[in-house]
């Protein structure tokens, strides 16, 4: 995390703790650098003078730190000390140190799927405890992600919505950043644990690209954007890009849970460790990226099920194609319904296998074959003589006819 030296106007005690450096500036106040007498280091917010006799910016710091108090668990600093009262209110937590997401990106460039994936899993995770606690962010972004050693920690709740807390915005208007916004919040619509899972996928679309899914422009074409056009995910890699499309869904009803997020980019981040990835060709993936952002059952870890049962149970390419072995006369084309069924070459399944029960057509169904058999040749059978077969019948006809003959006499008898 860059710091930058004390000026001037700065002070250099607050409360118990001796400031050092400055973290950072925002629109309610200055991040510092700060050390308690045991030398424990801390990042401590006060509020600017020109806003410490706002209440509604005091109101909106203490949400801050309450909501700081009622979050367990590691995703987030840890509250230290808080001074409401004081003339320019303050509060100090766990410094954490690393970079932010933001910074990371804007100097390495953007992460690995692998990268991304455990990083994801991990504010996911922690925003189940956020929200558990009954707060939601409402300003999640890649600045305020710091990259611990431990792993990513969410900070500045500075905007925080706590439960059943009214409202310090006028209906309409927008309180976050732009670019990361949901839509709902655009709209001025109540604010929801969903709300904080659009901010994570598009942070997340922001750690792919180096870039917001909504590009750049004023607030104003932002904010449109997001309310009525699709994001842009190219750059996203193909693993994550299904469930990051599912996290911008329009509809806070269609996006995923934070539980549901965090089971599935924990999947995904030991596949791409393992460098299995996402195997599936461009055509079948476009088929689980839906503009409507549903979870998808399969956009991770199945995939190679669900391709083999597509493919017609993992069967070479000449195999499909309907080739046959070098040498072979190519049997005539069936006519008819079962027109669409292929010979089946010798050998070529397990017998116990799914594919051996799908009769070799495409398309999954189950069942015994009904088009003409072939040899394994490649030859149809031949066909019994029709005179044989003719002479077959009146045979069976005389036979039937004796027979109920005998049974009349009999009954006359």
């Amino acid at each position: 995390m860059a710091m930058m030296r004390l000026r001037r106007e700065d002070p250099r005690v607050v409360g118990s703790f001796r400031l050092h450096r400055r973290l950072g500036a925002g629109g309610m106040g200055v991040v510092y650098l700060g050390s308690d007498r045991r030398g424990q280091r801390v990042a401590l917010k006060v509020i600017r003078p020109d806003l410490a006799e706002d209440q509604e910016f005091r109101s909106r710091f203490a949400r801050e730190v309450s909501a700081a108090r009622r979050i367990r668990g590691g995703c987030t600093a840890r509250l230290v000390a808080a001074d409401l009262e004081a003339e320019r209110p303050w509060f100090a937590t766990q410094y954490v140190p690393g970079p932010s997401l933001h910074d990371k990106v804007a100097e390495e460039g953007p992460l690995t799927a692998a990268q991304i994936a455990a990083v994801g899993a991990a504010l996911s995770e922690g925003l189940v405890a956020v929200h558990e606690a009954g707060v939601v962010h409402r300003d999640l972004k890649p600045s305020n992600i710091l990259l611990s050693p431990k792993g990513p920690r969410i900070i500045d709740f500075g905007i925080a919505w706590a439960t059943g807390a009214s409202t310090l915005t006028h209906v309409g208007t927008a309180v976050g950043s732009p670019g990361f916004l949901a839509p709902e919040q655009v709209r001025g619509a109540a604010v929801t644990p969903a709300t904080d899972v659009f901010s994570l996928g598009a942070t997340l679309a922001y750690a792919a690209m180096a870039d917001s899914p909504f590009g750049h422009g004023s607030s104003e074409v932002m904010l449109y954007r997001v309310v009525h056009e699709e994001p842009h995910l190219v750059g996203v890699p193909d693993a994550l890009a299904p469930l990051v499309r599912a996290c911008l869904a329009k509809d806070p009803e269609e996006r995923p849970s934070t539980l549901q997020l965090s089971m599935r980019l924990k999947e995904i981040a030991a596949r791409e460790a393992q460098g299995l990835g996402d195997g599936r060709p461009p055509a079948q993936r476009a088929r689980v990226e839906r503009p409507s952002g549903r979870l998808p059952e399969r956009a991770s870890g199945y995939a190679g099920q669900d391709t083999e049962r597509r493919t017609g149970g993992g069967r070479s390419a000449a195999e499909r194609a309907g080739e046959r072995p070098s040498g072979a006369t190519p049997a005539p084309r069936p006519q008819g319904p079962h027109s669409g069924a292929r010979p089946r070459p010798s050998g070529s399944r397990h017998p116990g296998s799914t594919a051996g029960r799908t009769g070799g057509r495409t398309g999954g169904r189950t069942g015994p074959r009904t088009g003409p058999r072939t040899t394994g040749t490649g030859r149809r059978p031949s066909r019994p003589d029709p005179k044989l077969l003719r002479q077959r019948l009146i045979v069976f006809v005389v036979v039937t006819l004796l027979v109920a003959l005998g049974i009349a006499l009999a009954q006359k008898l």
